[in-house]
């Protein structure tokens, strides 16, 4: 690991005076810390570099709290106190249900919320230093075309990059239809979830649309009751515990009374480089009734373009399966996780 110099403000305001003016994605100059799970990885394996470490614990960031009819998750708040808070678990259990389904306990009881959206990709090229990776190292190719690719992108990949985004959380998210919210010493901005994180194209060593001197804040969740009866988060991996997914899927279902599905929103995660939605797929659900053929269709449409690498051509039919099996699930209603948090 580098040598780098530590920082720990006390206040938001000395946190972004910080890093403003020298933050620097291609010089990794100075980088936020909070719980550190991916970040000190990257360092100890010299796939990131940093001068200095700002330690943003300290800072008022970790409330869970209701913001009008919605939620407030603050940045510092920990996976685990949120995935077990008694407003998420009631409102949005699927949000629950899949931080829970990530990583080990240890892990959520140390990962923030804000650092999960910024999990780097586990792409073995992306970690092994002796082989070119663009997101790495900005033009000197992808190892991951053409060598081993079980674990990487049918959907939305370039000739520059094919790795997928590993976190749960923001499968959930970006179903729940959320919005981030940064500030920098420029001020505050806030980012939809469906803009915040960024296909690879052209420019893969850029994950998401967070410029450097920018710190997330808190993440805001609309209201999302209607949907809280009826979601499903549904994870295929290879083991049960402590493993990436090979294909996740998040479904939100509003079903009245009479069975009819009024709206949903789905999620699909490990496919991409960045949680998929297709909304022109979700609403060929709305005014109908479960069929398994329906939900093929809306499979379909959803997988529309994919295409595998070799090794993981699986993941197409896959991800087909555990579509409709998710959406079946969701149908019959949630199922809540009874389990107690652990300190």
């Amino acid at each position: 690991m580098n040598p780098f110099t530590f920082a720990q403000p006390e206040s938001l305001e000395p946190a972004l005076a910080q890093v403003a003016g020298n933050a620097s994605f291609a010089g990794e100059a100075v980088r936020f810390i909070a719980g550190g799970t991916n970040l000190i990885d990257l360092m100890k394996e010299g796939v990131m570099v940093s001068s200095r470490l700002v330690d943003i614990n300290r800072l008022p960031l970790d409330k869970i709290e209701a913001e009008g009819e919605g939620l407030k998750l603050g940045a510092l708040a920990r996976n685990a106190d949120t995935a077990y808070h008694p407003l998420v678990r009631e409102r949005y259990p699927l949000l629950s249900a899949a931080i829970l389904a990530g990583a080990s306990p240890q892990l959520r009881n140390m990962a923030s919320n804000g650092g999960n959206l910024l999990q780097r990709t586990r792409c073995f090229y992306f970690y092994d230093l002796a082989t070119p990776c663009n997101k790495r190292d900005p033009g000197s190719g992808c190892s991951a075309i053409g060598g081993l690719t079980k674990q990487h992108a049918i959907l939305g990949a370039s000739d520059h990059c094919i790795a997928t985004h590993p976190s749960d959380m923001c499968v959930a998210l970006a179903a729940l239809e959320a919005t981030v919210h940064v500030e920098s010493a420029r001020g505050k901005r806030a980012i939809a979830f469906a803009e915040f994180h960024r296909l690879p194209d052209d420019a893969p060593q850029y994950d998401n649309v967070l410029e450097a001197d920018e710190l997330i804040t808190h993440i805001s969740l609309p209201d999302a009751r209607r949907y809280a009866g009826h979601s499903a988060y549904l994870k295929i991996r290879e083991r049960l515990s402590y493993a990436f997914a090979l294909v996740s899927v998040a479904v939100a279902l509003d079903i009245g009374a009479d069975g009819v599905i009024r709206s949903a929103r789905i999620a699909l995660g490990s496919v991409a480089h960045k949680p998929w939605r297709k909304p022109e797929a979700e609403a060929l659900l709305e005014g109908q009734k479960e069929d398994p053929a329906l939900f093929g269709r809306v499979a379909d449409l959803l997988l529309a373009g994919a295409v595998g690498q070799g090794d993981n051509d699986f993941k197409i039919r896959l991800a087909r399966k555990a579509i409709v099996r998710a959406l079946q699930t969701a149908v019959q209603g949630t199922v809540t996780n009874t389990g107690e948090p652990h300190d």
